[in-house]
C-alpha cells in the first residue's frame, strides 16, 4: 500500500519533523497519520539525503523513546 500518494508536502514535512523528534514515538505517528514504523522509515529514506537518513537511523535505532512499549 502506498501511503505517500495521498500525502501533501506539509504532511510529509510534519512526519519528518515528528520522526526526528526524540520524544515522539512511532506509535504516535501511526495514530496521527496511519503510517506504521516501516512506512515512516521509507518516507524518511525517500525525502532525505542519504547521509542524513543514515545519521537518523543510527540515532533512532533501538531508542526506547521511539517505541511506546519500551518506555518505562
Amino acid at each position: 500500500m502506498s501511503y505517500f500518494k495521498t500525502m501533501n508536502e506539509a504532511q510529509i514535512s510534519e512526519i519528518i519533523a515528528l520522526a526526528w523528534d526524540d520524544d515522539t514515538a512511532f506509535d504516535a505517528i501511526e495514530r496521527q497519520f496511519g503510517l506504521p514504523e516501516g512506512e515512516v522509515i521509507k518516507l524518511m529514506r525517500r525525502n532525505m539525503k542519504p547521509s542524513s537518513f543514515r545519521m537518523w537511523r543510527k540515532r533512532v535505532n533501538g531508542r526506547k523513546t521511539k517505541h511506546e512499549t519500551r518506555r518505562s
